[in-house]
């Protein structure tokens, strides 16, 4: 496999073009962002560690029955995914009130959902990613009505999946952003990543933070944070 042209740069990766056009290569970033890269900052190390904490669980979402573009991590900061057409969506789960979610409702950080939440945000950062309702969806031709309630069962079955995986290793899955992307035949995937930098995931016992809450909350450095999800991942693994 030969890497080709830049693609796409955003905020975390990069993705280039190979010799394949179904197959894309992307490079992870030692960039950390947030409040819509409104905090910027060059972290020595962070590519590497979401290169792999996002291979491990999407390998583990495609032994799970997982549709996913993942394909193979090739290098420590590189991995080979599938090319797609990513659908302008962020699509959040909640298994717990927190962040956003918390402010706007004015309900306490922690405190257990009666159900899973699925909310869909327009990917736009000139918008600032506001939340949209299925009609909008449908009004600006981003998914159909069977589309949407795909993507709705898609996110709650990765969100079955990822709740075990993380118990298994002592992390409570508070809530996550996907994204999914069609293949030219019209199949959708899940597909970009998955990594402290998308999930806000709380230590089981001590309800320590193990995200991207760390940088954004000015807690401390996130290094020794991801490190310890990759490590906890590593040892399921090896278990």
């Amino acid at each position: 496999m030969e890497k080709g042209t830049l693609l796409y740069e955003g905020k975390a990766k990069q993705l280039f073009e190979t010799n394949d056009p179904e197959v894309v290569w992307v490079e992870y970033l030692n960039q950390a962002t947030a409040l819509n890269g409104a905090k910027k900052d060059m972290i020595t190390g962070k590519g590497e560690l979401n290169n792999q904490i996002t291979s491990l669980i999407f390998d583990f979402l495609s032994r799970s029955g997982i549709n996913n573009h993942f394909i193979q991590q090739i290098s420590a900061t590189e991995q080979l995914i599938r090319s797609v057409n990513i659908i302008p969506l962020e699509v959040v789960v909640r298994n717990k009130a927190a962040g956003s979610f918390s402010k706007r409702l004015a309900i306490e950080e922690g405190t257990p959902l009666a159900f899973p939440i699925v909310d869909f945000y327009f990917k736009n950062d000139q918008l600032d990613d506001p939340m949209i309702t299925e009609d909008h969806m449908k009004v600006l031709n981003i998914a159909t009505e069977k589309e949407i309630q795909l993507l709705r069962q898609m996110a709650l079955e990765v969100n079955d999946v990822l709740k075990r995986l993380f118990k298994e290793i002592n992390i409570d899955l508070i809530d996550f952003k996907l994204e999914f992307g069609k293949t030219p035949d019209g199949a959708i995937l899940l597909a970009d990543e998955i990594s402290p930098d998308t999930c806000r995931l709380w230590d089981l016992k001590t309800k320590d933070h193990l995200d991207k809450d760390i940088y954004r909350r000015d807690l401390g450095d996130i290094i020794p944070v991801y490190q310890e999800v990759l490590d906890r991942l590593n040892k399921r693994e090896g278990d």
